[in-house]
């Protein structure tokens, strides 16, 4: 099996679920937010929160089927400066140094990894935790169904990277019958009030440069939902798609691609091709909360943009989170041992068509096995950082 999302900085109150769903081929793997209570950093201006207060927090995003390899990340907009490859921790053959200062990415000031490194600075697991971990952007997470609220969640983290002349990954995650009615169950009640909280989310976009990573798994979980279900939940998302570029025409809209162990590339790209990716998009992502190699998953990508077909600038996002050693034997998905970072986010991969590699989800972010489901895990963060 493969795990769909996993922990990311998510805004409101929600927590990362693991759940197990089969897909062709493969597994995913991830935890996602989901919209039941899990720790949330303190306020920030005008930031979401479980409650009525806006808080940013850290969270899983709901997980995704054992088997099956998570989806996407998002293309960034604006060229980085060259990536360097920083000193590798023992084991993690993909580790990169990712944005250097005053590169694209934004770094959200709050979230569980940024609060453990603060309250435990005399752990002597602080200093690689927060220098491979804590101090690399992250996504993002809008996993709760607040009309009303989220336009000012979104403008909070989008008004704050604008000021710091850096670029946010959102990751609006509400889509009705997520994940399938398994752990990450939840989102709008129907996709008619969806299309409302899309408006609200679009609304707090602002107009600098954003990268959203609309609904994780939402095309390759979608298996599950009747024929009829699946042509209104399409058609929903090039409605969202639509939506985000008409109120910011600089947002880089990208598509759930699943991953390169999951569907078949003529099956994902017909998939996103009926829910509008070509015209309502600026690409698609993969390997959300899940291990797959960098190098698979680039390939992979490109051959779901081939099948995909124009126009000719869509390109593709990797969550390279935690797969700087790959997937791990006998499809393992929660918390496995042995996993190590991937290469650090940036916008500079030097791979046609792959505009950025992003940690969608959060390393560290407990996929269930290491703490309890989107909670942050230190032993679990030490290991991946240390890549053993």
């Amino acid at each position: 099996m493969a795990v769909a999302a996993s922990a990311v900085v998510a805004v409101g109150a929600v927590t990362g679920v693991m759940s197990a769903s089969a897909g062709e081929g493969n597994h995913r793997n991830a935890a996602r937010p989901t919209t039941t209570a899990t720790p949330v950093p303190g306020p920030l201006p005008a930031r979401p929160t479980a409650s009525a207060t806006p808080t940013a927090k850290v969270s899983a995003p709901a997980s995704r089927p054992a088997a099956l390899p998570s989806p996407r990340p998002p293309r960034a907009s604006r060229p980085a400066p060259p990536d360097s490859p920083p000193a590798r921790a023992p084991g993690t053959p993909e580790a990169g140094r990712g944005e250097e200062p005053g590169a694209a990415l934004h770094l959200h000031p709050r979230s569980q990894v940024l609060d453990w490194v603060r309250a435990n600075g005399d752990d002597p697991r602080h200093a690689l935790i927060k220098s491979r971990i804590a101090e690399r952007p992250a996504a993002v997470w809008f996993a709760t169904y607040n009309p009303g609220a989220v336009t000012a969640q979104v403008r909070s983290v989008t008004s704050a990277a604008r000021t710091a002349g850096r670029v946010p990954v959102l990751v609006p995650y509400a889509i009705p019958d997520r994940d399938c009615g398994g752990a990450s169950q939840g989102g709008a009640p129907d996709l008619g009030a969806y299309d409302g909280w899309i408006e609200d989310f679009a609304a707090g976009l602002g107009a600098g440069e954003v990268i959203v990573v609309l609904e994780p798994d939402s095309i390759a979980l979608s298996d599950c939902l009747s024929a009829a279900q699946r042509q209104a939940r399409f058609a929903s998302l090039a409605r969202a798609g639509r939506t985000l570029h008409a109120a910011n025409p600089r947002a880089k809209v990208y598509f759930d691609a699943g991953h390169s162990g999951w569907h078949t590339a003529g099956k994902q790209a017909a998939a996103l091709r009926a829910a509008g990716a070509r015209s309502s998009g600026d690409g698609i992502f993969t390997n959300v909360a899940n291990f797959h190699r960098t190098s698979d998953e680039a390939a992979y990508a490109r051959r779901v943009l081939a099948a995909l077909g124009g126009p000719p600038g869509l390109g593709a996002v990797i969550d390279t989170s935690r797969n700087g050693n790959g997937p791990p034997p006998g499809g393992q998905w929660c918390d496995p041992a042995g996993r190590a970072l991937g290469r650090a986010p940036t916008t500079r991969t030097g791979e046609d068509r792959i505009d950025a590699y992003l940690w969608v989800k959060l390393p560290g972010e407990s996929d269930g096995c290491k703490g309890a489901a989107g909670t942050f895990a230190p032993e679990y963060a030490y290991r991946l950082a240390r890549g053993d």
